[in-house]
């Protein structure tokens, strides 16, 4: 791979963190936005419940001027027309000192209610109302200005007042939903862009492998009919190859289209695969596999499961240089799942890095697109619904990969 290209690699892995921190800030900045609302709407709130609460006091004191003084008929008509009737908002339920209801204010009362009804509806909103705020008193008073008796002004917040409280909370649910919904349509067309691309991508190299493949399969039947030729590996090798290059075609096809899963043999594939490595992988890597029982059965479609295989251990011959121990280990789990553990004893991988190895353009390799284990957590995840992830890693002592298939 040239420098541009590695470059390019790597430009593409930091494009997918940039979008994540993206992703952050802008899920930061909606976070902050709906504090301020819901900060500012609280300060809005507190002084319309002070406003209230001057009015209704105002109210008190009409009322108690009202009774405690001989008021000539003009301060009368001031008092009920600038003060008493303007509250028409703020429900009121005015008491004597003993309890009972002697008048209220803006409590809406069905009338069709029975008189009993009615009355206990307004003990039920009383009481809703001495839970809210405490009672604003007016005294009673002789000639000498003693007080002889009381009588208590009992209200609650104005349905607007409410109105406004809740508001943020509605606000800020209706922004959530949206913004849920806005992000499930936005993640569903960038998978589908992903995999439009892929799609592409994999049909237009299975399309260009198809010329060269056919100009080959011609030169190993010219061959053949070389006499010289007759008796040695070589057209051996040349058809093995190719048999190589169509199982390849094959593999680009099926990513590029919806797979045929079969029930295989797991073990019985890996096993093929692995002895198809061993002879293309330097000869001091040693590659075990053990499964227990021999014979576990999963719905995978062979050709890609075997790029799996092979990019895995690819990756961990790479990781060792070349030198070390590749295990593989089989079993079924107790929910049925099929479980495969690919260990090596390479260099490992970083735990801050754990979460970058399958994005496109991650690779420690001097030569490398970064993109064969990329295609691996699709193939497994998206063509086999399965599972794939990082089971454990320690820096210069080796690294496993599980595998979880449907049984």
């Amino acid at each position: 791979m040239t420098k541009e290209s590695q470059n390019l690699s790597h430009r593409s892995l930091d494009l997918v963190k940039r979008r994540s921190t993206i992703n952050l800030i802008v899920v930061f900045l909606a976070f902050a936005i709906a504090l301020a609302s819901v900060y500012f709407t609280r300060i809005i709130v507190e002084q319309l419940k002070e406003r209230e609460l001057g009015i209704i006091q105002l109210y008190a004191k009409s009322l108690e001027f009202t009774v405690n003084n001989e008021n000539s008929p003009s301060e009368l008509a001031f008092i009920v027309r600038d003060v008493l009737y303007p509250n028409n908002s703020i429900p009121v339920i005015q008491t004597n000192g003993v309890g009972q209801v002697l008048g209220t204010r803006n409590v809406e009362i069905d009338q069709s209610l029975s008189d009993v009804e009615k009355e206990e509806f307004l003990k039920e909103t009383l009481k809703e109302m001495k839970l809210e705020y405490d009672p604003i008193e007016i005294p009673f008073r002789n000639e000498k200005g003693e007080v002889f008796d009381y009588q208590y002004i009992y209200y609650k917040n104005s349905v607007l007042l409410n109105r406004l409280e809740y508001y943020p909370h509605v606000q800020l649910s209706v922004i959530a939903i949206f913004s849920i919904i806005a992000y499930i349509a936005f993640s569903y067309s960038k998978s589908a862009e992903q995999n439009r691309v892929w799609v592409g991508l994999a049909k237009e190299t299975a399309h260009q492998l198809g010329t060269p493949i056919s100009s080959l399969m011609a030169w190993v039947e010219y061959f053949k009919e070389d006499e010289s030729l007759h008796n040695k590996e070589i057209i051996d090798e040349l058809e093995k190859d190719i048999q190589r290059l169509e199982m390849i075609t094959a593999r680009f096809s099926n990513i590029g289209s919806v797979p045929v899963l079969n029930y295989e043999n797991v073990p019985a594939c890996v096993e093929a695969t692995v002895s198809y490595l061993k002879k293309r992988i330097s000869k001091k890597v040693e590659i075990n596999i053990s499964a227990k029982p021999s014979d576990i059965r999963a719905r995978i479609n062979k050709p890609l499961f075997d790029w799996v295989i092979e990019n895995i251990c690819k990756n961990a011959v790479d990781s060792m240089g070349g030198i070390g121990k590749i295990d593989i280990n089989i079993k079924r789990a107790i929910d049925d799942k099929i479980i495969i553990d690919i260990t090596d004893n390479g260099k490992g991988i970083q735990k801050s890095k754990i979460k970058d190895v399958f994005l496109p353009g991650y690779t420690t390799k001097a030569r490398g697109w970064g993109l064969g284990l990329t295609l691996v957590k699709r193939i497994i995840e998206k063509n086999h619904d399965g599972k794939i992830f990082v089971r454990n890693t320690e820096l210069n002592e080796g690294t496993t990969f599980r595998i979880l298939l449907k049984g």
